[in-house]
């Protein structure tokens, strides 16, 4: 999801497909104020966040050997990471190593940013140490200054709804008069937002590639210009059609799940469904 356009604008609807949740159950939700960004660190270590926000915001053209299409990551993680029920990053840096179901193994955070790069993004992952993945995870502990290590906030990750289908006729319609004003009547995306679908598009691996994910981002942050304002049954089968539509695959993606505990709404058949986790 994204043009060289406005951060914010470009940011907008469903950016989609860094958003598989946490695994691991997490402590019971924090109650916070609202967050107020820390002061910026003085000095080398404020410049790498900063270079760190400008890749998470214009990523093909800060990773241009290791993004695929027109997404960023703030086409997801909206308002540069900050927005809540929108995947924020807040306190992300201290939940992590997590294990993770998908991949059946721990993750550092490099990882799950790379696994965004490989799926949301269609691309390929950066070495761990490159200095810009440096650099994108001072942003995110920059972000998370002050937040208890390991806590689950309100807002935290995309609301999910229980639907594991949907009306994609409706879904079809709603999508004419609510969203393709922004991402086009294809899904092909425009300097406004980013393609939902289509060869520029996530792939079938991301996390916007399953249905109650889709629906709960569309649910509380779509349209972007009046986020909340669609229906549960709505924001379900707009879902239902944005994922039905064609998209780039995933190689590999029958290994995700090893241990048969793929979710409900996995998007494609793994070889350890019925397995025993």
């Amino acid at each position: 999801m994204t043009h060289p356009a406005r951060p914010i604008l470009a940011a907008v609807l469903l950016a989609l497909g860094c958003a598989a949740p946490t695994d691991q159950p997490p402590p019971e939700a924090t109650p916070t104020t609202a967050w107020q960004a820390p002061a910026m660190p003085d000095g080398p270590l404020g410049a790498s966040v900063q270079r760190g926000l400008a890749i998470l915001t214009a990523t093909a053209d800060s990773l241009p050997d290791h993004v695929g299409n027109d997404l960023r990551c703030t086409s997801c993680h909206l308002d540069n990471g900050t927005r809540p029920n929108a995947m924020p990053w807040i306190g992300v840096y201290g939940r992590f190593p997590q294990y993770r179901s998908r991949e059946a193994r721990v993750a550092t955070l490099e990882d799950r940013i790379n696994g965004c790069l490989r799926r949301s993004m269609n691309g390929s992952a950066l070495p761990a140490d490159d200095d810009r993945m440096r650099d994108m995870v001072a942003y995110m502990a920059w972000l998370s200054t002050g937040q208890p290590t390991g806590a689950r906030f309100d807002g935290q990750g995309v609301p999910k709804v229980e639907a594991l289908a949907g009306d994609t006729a409706h879904g079809a319609a709603v999508w004419q008069a609510s969203c393709a004003r922004c991402h086009g009547p294809e899904g092909a995306g425009s300097d406004l937002a980013p393609p939902a679908w289509g060869p520029r598009s996530f792939n079938i691996g991301a996390g916007m590639a399953r249905i109650r994910t889709a629906a709960g981002f569309i649910r509380h942050n779509m349209p972007f210009d009046q986020p909340g304002t669609l229906s549960e049954t709505d924001a379900v089968d707009v879902a239902a059609y944005l994922t039905s539509r064609p998209r780039p695959d995933f190689a590999g993606k029958e290994n995700d799940w090893p241990r048969g505990d793929a979710p409900p709404d996995a998007a494609y058949p793994t070889r350890g469904t019925g397995a025993t986790p």
